[in-house]
């Protein structure tokens, strides 16, 4: 699996970011580092999964207030800071969702859902993207965040248990617990 290297940091990285983090605790002026390194990762997340860019801005601007407003809770648990800031677009979003009684949009090229089947040692044919698409965007909400943090963005699983504040191995379970359901849906389509 190809690693995004703006989702993961080294541990000088992660020393680096703290000091940043307990500065800011300290004074919210020195909050803007964090500000400037993570709104555009903060800002795509949103805008991939809601199609608006105006409600992905407000919704942006909506994590940041909350992140310097509660960053005096942020307790280091050796992810980027970018993990907490997930966690909170995450349930701004699911939020905003519930409402405006919404549902949101999943963005995914083939080379994505491609990769879904590799690793699952299934084969990929072309003509069964679109039947895939849909079993994707059929998953319940909780199931398409994993697919996507995954998959899409290539997380590995210890950043994934933190934005979703849960254990490493139970975000491993429902993971291949998903991946089991969507085999039995491909297979569905080839027959």
């Amino acid at each position: 699996m190809t690693i995004n290297s703006h989702y993961h940091h080294t541990d000088a990285q992660l020393n680096d970011e703290l000091v940043i983090i307990e500065a800011a605790k300290l004074n919210p002026e020195k909050f803007a580092p964090l500000y400037n390194k993570y709104y555009k990762q903060i800002f795509n997340y949103l805008y991939q999964r809601m199609d608006c860019k105006e409600t992905a801005f407000d919704v942006t601007g909506q994590v940041f207030l909350k992140a310097l407003t509660n960053l005096t809770n942020y307790q280091f648990k050796g992810v980027p800071f970018a993990s907490w800031l997930y966690r909170i677009a995450h349930n701004e979003m699911m939020q905003l969702f519930r409402n405006l009684k919404d549902k949101r949009a999943v963005n995914a090229d083939i080379s994505d859902l491609k990769f879904i089947c590799e690793e699952q040692s299934e084969p990929f044919f072309e003509e069964y993207l679109p039947a895939l698409k849909q079993i994707i965007s059929e998953l319940d909400e909780e199931d398409l965040q994993l697919v996507e943090m995954r998959y899409f963005e290539k997380r590995p699983f210890k950043e994934i248990a933190e934005i979703l504040n849960t254990t490493e191995g139970n975000a491993k379970v429902k993971m291949h617990r998903i991946i089991e359901k969507l085999k039995v849906k491909i297979k569905k389509i080839k027959l």
